[in-house]
């Protein structure tokens, strides 16, 4: 007779299952930091379906997204899955994971129990019309990650996953390894290999952001791999042995750089030729690290709001840049015209399909890849491992931990095949890169989400009784002399420009000075205002809500709206204004 339950390290029989298991939970009681919101419990292990396995754990890794579900922030992650159908109060996360299957639903035939597998977390519905049309299940409504978006992930002594998300334990590397390097491994091979018309070729130049890290590890090698150059981008000279020998052809250290963030705007000519310069001069450092005068074919993504202008600027023409996050934040800016005259791509990437994830795995298993990993915990310090992560305090490449396996370095069965790269970091060396945002935040859509999830709060003040009644204007013959005489004697910011009676522009102090760039004094006061305005005048009706003006200013990066009463301008409403009363 079984026993009802087992210690962690304590393996049971193979193909045994006992009632219930040590796992590692989060409730939305304890939603917080790491250390607090992660918390041992025993639970039952659960049943699978007919397409589905049984698997007891024997390492994890560790990825950001679960710090994210244990703050419960973006989304409350218990509460979405409850509203998918998923019964359970609790989340168990983990969406990497190294075993042996322990059981398997009367339809699996690609594993039995006693297979050792390394897990994907990519998992859909096979009765979704989508998916049984052969399409691509990324793109599938049913897509979610495993050990994020579903429970019971990996940080227990049994996981339940759908059987394609099994795959091949390579034998040369240990538990820990092994359950490092799926959820980055498959995510870098779709997005240097999911897009046909953009694929790789030998000797193609390819730029990888972040090549240090978990993603950009096993980027350089993927590139490496397909006879593509990777290029890395890292953050000092302490990681280019490291780069180097996983395969990059050279390193260039972004912090030698400045020009990053949002491009200046097109009007700024100082500030738009500035980054110019660096964006240029950043240009020139992939030359040098490629040792010859290539642009990159194919750009590796994901700091996003920080990178992306360059990323499109250096792109080869009809070359791709592919993004699968934003990890300085998500609203980037391009210059369009690189995009549309040179015939780039931008391309979003999310994970991976079995196929991708497979193919990925073969390399793993072929030692072309190397799992890369940095640091590896017991399973009492699961949450301090999550806790560095948020705390920025982790060390670059991949991190495990131990669930089922009594100790560090088991699980090999073979010697390492020769091609395994070697490489190590420097010593104390730590991951500084910001994680704004999860691997998979489930995001609004028609279906899924109803207006009793969003709490909308207004006092429900109107425009009416924070505008700055009457407006002060000029015309657009006025000179641009008489329009800045205006503003100095009424110590305001900005003019509405009115022609007729209607508001066809604004003209601000910024406009003022970007008209002085490259002129003399006089003749920038000579200047007529229609040249320099900025055409067009964003509005708002004078009983709109005011914290619907306030997300209008917000969404457009403007300091102003003029306020309209039945089409005619009456007033202006200015986040000068509205700091002003704030501050009583």
């Amino acid at each position: 007779m079984s026993k009802e339950i087992y210690e962690i390290a304590e393996q049971p029989p193979l193909g045994e299952i006992p009632q219930k298991m040590h796992a590692w939970l989060i409730r939305a009681e304890r939603f917080g930091q790491p250390m607090q919101a992660f918390q041992k419990e025993v639970v039952d292990v659960p049943d699978i379906k007919d397409d589905e396995c049984l698997v007891y754990v024997m390492a994890a890794g560790i990825n950001y997204n679960n710090v994210w579900a244990g703050l419960g922030i973006p989304v409350n992650v218990i509460k979405a899955r409850n509203k998918g159908g998923e019964p359970e109060d609790f989340h168990i996360g983990g969406s990497d994971a190294s075993g042996i299957v322990y059981k398997v639903g009367k339809d699996v035939t690609n594993v039995k129990v006693g297979d050792e597998v390394v897990i994907h977390c990519g998992m859909w519905n096979r009765d979704c019309p989508w998916v049984k049309a052969g399409n691509d299940p990324m793109y599938s409504p049913t897509f979610r990650i495993w050990g994020y978006e579903t429970n019971y992930g990996s940080f227990a002594q049994f996981t339940k996953v759908q059987a394609h998300q099994c795959m091949p334990k390579p034998k040369h590397m240990n538990w820990e390894e092994a359950a490092s390097y799926v959820l980055v491994g498959a995510t870098a091979y779709r997005m240097l290999h999911g897009w046909p018309e953009h694929a790789m070729k030998p000797n193609d130049p390819v730029l990888i952001w972040g090549g240090a890290g978990g993603l950009g590890s096993m980027a350089i090698q993927i590139v490496k791999a397909a006879g593509a150059i990777p290029v890395a981008v890292i953050s000092g000279d302490d990681k280019v042995d490291y780069c180097l020998n996983l395969g990059a052809k050279g390193c260039i250290d972004r912090r030698k750089f400045d020009h990053w963030g949002m491009l200046p705007h097109w009007k700024d000519n100082v500030g738009y030729n500035n980054w110019l310069k660096g964006v240029r001069s950043f240009g020139a450092a992939i030359w040098e690290a490629l040792g010859e005068k290539r642009s990159p074919t194919l750009i590796f993504e994901h700091p996003g709001e920080s990178t992306i202008p360059t990323s499109m600027f250096v792109c080869d023409t009809g070359g791709m840049v592919v993004i699968c996050a934003g990890t300085t934040g998500y609203n980037a800016t391009v210059d369009l015209r690189y995009l549309w005259m040179r015939q780039k791509r931008v391309q979003g990437s999310h994970f991976a399909n079995d196929d991708q994830a497979y193919a990925m795995n073969e390399l793993a298993l072929n030692g072309q890849l190397n799992p890369c990993m940095s640091r590896a915990f017991t399973y009492d310090d699961l949450p301090l491992s999550h806790q560095l992560m948020h705390d920025n305090k982790h060390p670059h490449g991949n991190m495990g931990v131990l669930i089922g396996a009594p100790d560090f370095g088991l699980g090999k069965t073979a010697a390492a095949p020769s091609g395994v790269p070697k490489a190590k970091l420097p010593k104390g060396d730590v991951h500084d890169t910001p994680h704004p945002y999860p691997l998979s935040a489930p995001l609004p859509d028609v279906e899924a989400y109803g207006d009793e999830d969003f709490k909308l709060v207004d006092d429900g003040t109107k425009v009416r009784e924070r505008m700055h009644p009457g407006i002060i204007s000029c015309g657009t013959g006025d000179t641009v002399g008489q329009a800045a005489k205006t503003m100095i004697d009424n110590d305001i910011h900005a003019l509405v420009v009115i022609d007729g009676e209607k508001a066809v522009g604004v003209l601000s102090q910024t406009d003022l000075v970007l008209a002085r760039q490259g002129r003399t004094v006089d003749d920038a006061r000579a200047m007529k205002v229609g040249e320099v305005m900025t055409v067009g005048c964003a509005t708002v009706d004078i009983d709109a809500k005011l914290s619907d003006a306030v997300s209008d200013m917000m969404k457009r990066r403007i300091h102003r709206l003029v306020v309209a009463e039945n089409g005619k301008p009456v007033g202006v409403l200015s986040m000068t204004d509205l700091v002003r009363r704030l501050m009583g």
